[in-house]
């Protein structure tokens, strides 16, 4: 089943650290069967506190996602994005 992996950013806290998840975590992709749905284009708040960006990712399965989520580049990407900024993830299967 269709999986998708949502990133909200709720803050920058080191644009340094940032520059870097983004390298790094485009390259962590590269062999892993995702398609980027929507990725820090504008947003508009309907409810709840607005964020400063999103990302979707889709995946064909959850366990998919879950191999890249827990890839080592992913893992060391993820680092510099928790140093950087601060995230809410989710993964959820579609219908």
């Amino acid at each position: 089943m269709t999986t998708y992996v949502v990133f909200t950013r709720e803050r920058t806290t080191d644009p340094k650290e940032m520059a870097i998840y983004a390298e790094k975590a485009h390259h962590a992709g590269e062999g892993h069967p995702l398609t980027p749905l929507a990725f820090y284009g504008d947003i508009q708040t309907l409810e709840g506190s607005p964020i400063e960006g999103s990302v979707i990712l889709s995946f064909p399965s959850k366990d998919e996602a879950l191999a890249w989520y827990n890839s080592p580049l992913y893992s060391e990407a993820k680092e510099h994005r928790l140093k950087g900024a601060d995230y809410r993830v989710f993964m959820i299967e579609g219908v």
